[in-house]
């Protein structure tokens, strides 16, 4: 039996902007401007492009592969093959999503320690809200989008009067003389899109909570292109408040940017208010990050690539598992960067990676499926042929080459993913050759995949009624393209 469709367009776009604007995000929006100026707004209009054109390519894989649970990690198994796919899952996904959203409640509890003066470890904020956003997760979708919508809209709200009062030069706090940009060059700005590329990152948190919006075809896809420009105007007013009231350099160098912003711009009510909006931020980020990762974890399971005690849900149909994973291992990573500025920024940028690789695999999805079913129908086409997901790699491949002005710091971020994906790799490939016992490098036919959605699918193939993925009957091209859900109303893709 179908099951409701609750959610809406503007539900879509609040989620889609939920994990984006984090606390992490407004530190690297006030680090991006103070390296040069307004011109980070230049930086900030590209980097959304290119994060509109993989929501495009995202949006073609759910067209062909709809309601899919796992979302990228089953467009990946079917594209390319299961070791990518767990790599990338295991790496770009799940672990830079919470490490970030551990690193998120670090900040959030050290703005708390500053402007609360109790003796105790700033943890304790961390543990509060990961803890109470964990049990609201677990009451289900309806829960989830009340909490979503009130925090991401007051966020964004919050987020656009502060920018606003900076760049009307509304604020109580005095005004900064400084110029309006400097170090500006060509390379320069396309460089710093490398860090602005982080200020909408995850957009596409959206795609699995496909199946219960009504009118999905079209409102997924809008939805995040909607929220993607929505965050680009927001953040533009705030780098224009930011010219006003804070110096580029002390924005630059500051840990915690919003709060000198806040504090600059309004006094002490205004470092409230950004405590107050880093705390929207957390919530938003967190809440978008414990529901996203479930389902994704339920996807895998539901593939064998994950034990499938994370597949199992509770009353309220919430994958119970995946939920408390998540939180435990935010809250582990909220310890482990507690109160250190430095762990902090240097996480982010690691998982930014980690993010910048999944995004080029969709691309590489899509090229691989309009190769292999050219004529399937589709609700959704990016435009223009292979044109965008080619730019679209190259452009996030230069992001990845230019994650950070310092070579260092750089090239350390790079081992780090170098070698996390190594041992991702092996664990990869042993995982599939002895535990899910099929071809270590060939993809899954696409009607496999969706039939992984069944619940009867592990049960059925772990008590060996039919062959297992590796032995069964090959299946042609043409045979595969006409058992694809038909995701149009009696038109062609090539229309």
């Amino acid at each position: 039996m179908e099951e409701t469709k609750t959610l809406g367009l503007k539900d879509v776009i609040s989620v889609s902007v939920g994990l984006v604007v984090a606390t992490s995000c407004l530190v690297s929006l006030g680090q991006g401007a103070g390296e040069i100026g307004t011109m980070f707004i230049v930086s900030m209009v590209i980097a959304c492009l290119f994060n509109m054109i993989t929501l495009a390519s995202i949006s073609e894989l759910n067209a062909l592969m709809p309601n899919t649970t796992g979302g990228l990690a089953q467009y990946t198994l079917a594209a390319v093959g299961p070791v990518p796919t767990i790599v990338l899952m295991v790496g770009g996904y799940l672990l830079s999503n919470i490490l970030s959203s551990g690193v998120e409640a670090s900040i959030f509890s050290y703005a708390m320690g500053e402007i609360i003066p109790l003796h105790i470890n700033n943890f304790f904020y961390s543990a509060i809200i990961t803890v109470l956003l964990m049990v609201l997760n677990l009451r289900g979708v309806d829960m989830f989008a009340k909490l979503q919508d009130a925090t991401a809209y007051l966020l964004l709200g919050s987020m656009l009067i502060m920018g606003i009062i900076g760049a009307v030069k509304g604020g109580t706090g005095a005004v900064v003389n400084q110029p309006a940009y400097y170090n500006v060059s060509f390379k320069n700005v396309t460089a710093m899109t490398a860090t602005a590329f982080w200020l909408f990152i995850g957009a596409e948190y959206a795609i699995p909570i496909s199946k219960n919006v009504k009118n999905a075809k079209k409102n997924v896809p809008l939805g995040m292109f909607i929220g993607l420009g929505i965050l680009c105007f927001v953040q533009s007013m705030m780098v224009l408040g930011f010219h006003n009231y804070t110096s580029w350099n002390d924005l630059m160098n500051s840990p915690a940017p919003h709060m000198l912003y806040g504090y600059a711009l309004l006094g002490k009510p205004g470092r409230y208010w950004m405590a107050g909006v880093a705390a929207l931020a957390l919530i938003s980020t967190q809440n978008s990050t414990v529901q996203g990762l479930s389902s994704i974890c339920q996807g895998m399971a539901k593939m064998d690539m994950l034990p499938h005690v994370f597949a199992r849900t509770n009353k309220k149909n919430v994958p119970w598992f995946g939920v408390v994973f998540v939180s435990a291992l935010i809250l582990l990573f909220a310890y482990i960067s507690n109160d250190s500025s430095d762990a902090i920024s240097f996480l982010i940028l690691v998982g930014s990676v980690f993010w910048m690789f999944s995004y080029i695999f969709a691309h590489i999805d899509v090229l691989v499926f309009r190769k292999r079913f050219p004529k399937a129908p589709r609700s959704f086409k990016v435009p223009g042929g292979i044109v965008l997901p080619i730019l679209g790699i190259i452009g996030t491949s230069y992001m990845i080459l230019n994650i950070s002005t310092d070579p260092v710091e750089r090239n350390k971020i790079w081992m780090i993913t170098g070698i996390t994906f190594a041992v991702l790799f092996l664990y990869a490939v042993l995982w599939i050759k002895f535990k899910m016992k099929i071809p270590v490098w060939k993809s899954i036919p696409i009607h496999k995949v969706l039939a992984m959605e069944s619940p009867m699918y592990y049960y059925v193939r772990h008590r060996k009624i039919i062959p297992s993925q590796g032995s069964s009957v090959p299946v042609s091209k043409k045979s595969e393209e006409s058992t694809l859900p038909s995701t149009t109303s009696g038109s062609s893709e090539e229309e």
